[in-house]
């Protein structure tokens, strides 16, 4: 933020966490990549993330701060929740992509039962078929549900590698029209992948009965 100044001395500090005329903590960004220094980039290193969090980690402690004005206390204790919070959003490529979306204006609501993927109908019916049988007694369904159980892993392992190559194509798009399309996609997956993660919670839950 090229126009920001210093609370204490007035200076430009141009977004800076520390003001660079005199060091002290400066009121932290809600904006968890502006927070951590990075781009918005889809495919982030979990190496650097990891390093770039625990440097902050050391620099904020509000145990640093304790002898410091009641402003830089209360700066601390900001920066080092948006950091914890940041960092857990970053380091997962499913929260990344969703704290992404909302950045850019994207709804990201959660995933409704009736909303059934058109080519997951079958698999659906098969499954819920499955599940009264097992409810009743029989216990032959259970094989089923095991091989449901793989099939939806195996799908969610498909769109986790499919969710991969729109991270490539969005963080190389040229311009802003591009990137939104690409969004749009990955909203679309998402939802793809949600509704399928919550038929593997339904079955292992079933399966641990």
């Amino acid at each position: 933020m090229e126009g920001t100044r210093c609370w204490q001395c007035g200076q430009p500090t141009a977004g800076a966490l520390f003001c660079p005329s005199c060091n002290h903590l400066q009121q932290p960004t809600s904006d968890y990549y502006k927070f951590f220094g990075l781009p918005q980039k889809l495919n982030l290193d979990p190496g650097d993330l990891q390093k770039r969090f625990y440097s902050l980690s050391r620099q904020l402690h509000p145990d640093r701060f304790t002898r410091s004005t009641p402003t830089e206390r209360q700066y601390s204790l900001e920066a080092t929740a948006i950091l914890n919070d940041g960092y857990r959003v970053l380091r997962d490529p499913v929260s990344r992509a969703e704290y992404v979306l909302r950045q850019r204006g994207f709804d990201v609501g959660e995933q409704r039962s009736k909303d059934v993927p058109p080519e997951l109908l079958e698999e659906v019916f098969e499954l819920n078929m499955a599940l009264e049988e097992l409810k009743v007694g029989d216990e032959s369904a259970r094989e089923q549900l095991e091989e449901s159980r793989a099939r939806f892993r195996s799908m969610r392992d498909e769109v986790d590698s499919q969710l991969q190559q729109l991270f490539v194509r969005y963080d190389e798009s040229a311009d802003q029209d591009s990137a939104n399309a690409i969004l749009q996609e990955i909203r679309g997956v998402l939802n793809r992948r949600r509704y399928i993660r919550n038929l593997v919670d339904q079955v292992e839950r079933e399966l641990a009965a």
